[in-house]
């Protein structure tokens, strides 16, 4: 068996008052035969570390596995970020999923996500799987960018039925992300969430690679071994795609009690979470404003007027 080529290399995104050299490291393995350009980016988000280690394990597997074309990633695309365990570019404090296209002359994060938008654009790529991490508990699933009957739109919700994950479609038009930015290019992308943040889950690294074989095997890039990768789901949801919700929201201040657990069906009217005062008084009781599965619980332990308790997707 052939082993396929592989190269590490660097784009340049800032020079440091130091005069130091900042760079995004990119990873690219080539299958000696023609075929699709797949890319796979991680750690958007600097407290977001699970697809960084997920982009290495696919890639040693794919070393030998590869039987046609290029996967290309970025496996830490905001360095200063990770190092100072941040969700936003350490310097100024901008949400890099928040600023693209981008702009060569505009602010930091623009100027970022400028270079790594025309990086990816110039390959011509088949598919973008753009790897972040949710909220504490939080169950992996495939967000995509709200649909609206493109052609674009039946192709991308195909590759996500492939992954073997729950498909949610996101209820917020966020123009500014990487995701909306190459699906209004006609180029399929997605954004697979996969567990919680700040930490490695091995269970949620082994799902993500997993998900991601599931699709290259189906579209004949690496061999098809029989074995499909399912999340496990209630039938009836197994095969839809449901919406994406963080209603209900808390109306008081205290301490969050869940009642009900990431993954779990719940039905409209059901009781999900109580919430507590520092007498330990009960001063709510929330409620399931739909039906649907719960995805994750908050990572904040306290509730305040306004805040978010779970996140849902809505049957």
């Amino acid at each position: 068996m052939s082993v396929n080529k592989q190269y590490y290399s660097f784009i340049k995104i800032l020079t440091g008052s130091d005069l130091s050299k900042r760079r995004i490291p990119y990873m690219i393995i080539k299958s000696e035969n023609e075929g699709p350009t797949v890319w796979v980016t991680g750690c958007m988000h600097g407290d977001e570390i699970g697809g960084t280690v997920i982009i290495h394990e696919l890639f040693k597997k794919l070393k030998k596995q590869l039987l046609n074309g290029t996967v290309m990633a970025f496996p830490l695309l905001n360095p200063s970020g990770f190092e100072s365990i941040s969700r936003t570019i350490a310097m100024t404090k901008e949400d890099l999923n928040r600023s693209f296209p981008g702009n060569e002359k505009g602010t930091l994060a623009e100027r970022i996500a400028f270079k790594i938008f025309t990086h990816i654009v110039e390959t011509k790529p088949s598919l973008i799987l753009d790897l972040h991490n949710d909220w504490n508990k939080s169950i992996p699933y495939v967000l995509l960018d709200p649909l609206s009957n493109r052609n674009i739109d039946s192709v991308i919700q195909n590759y996500s039925r492939m992954s073997g994950l729950l498909q949610i479609e996101d209820t917020d038009h966020l123009e500014a992300s990487l995701t909306f930015n190459l699906v209004k290019q006609n180029i399929p992308a997605m954004v697979f969430e996969l567990g919680e943040s700040y930490i490695i889950n091995e269970k949620n690294i082994e799902i993500g690679i997993n998900a991601i074989c599931n699709i290259l095997k189906n579209i004949g890039m690496v061999k098809n071994d029989d074995f499909q990768y399912q999340f496990p789901l209630p039938e009836h949801i197994k095969n839809r795609t449901l919406k994406y919700s963080a209603l209900p929201l808390s109306s008081t201040s205290g301490i969050i009690r869940f009642l009900k657990k990431p993954g779990e069906i719940v039905a409209k009217g059901q009781k999900i979470a109580r919430v507590y005062n520092a007498f330990g008084k009960q001063i709510e009781t929330i409620l399931a404003l739909q039906n649907g599965i719960i995805l994750g619980h908050t990572d904040n332990a306290l509730a305040f007027p306004g805040s978010p308790v779970m996140a849902f997707g809505t049957i």
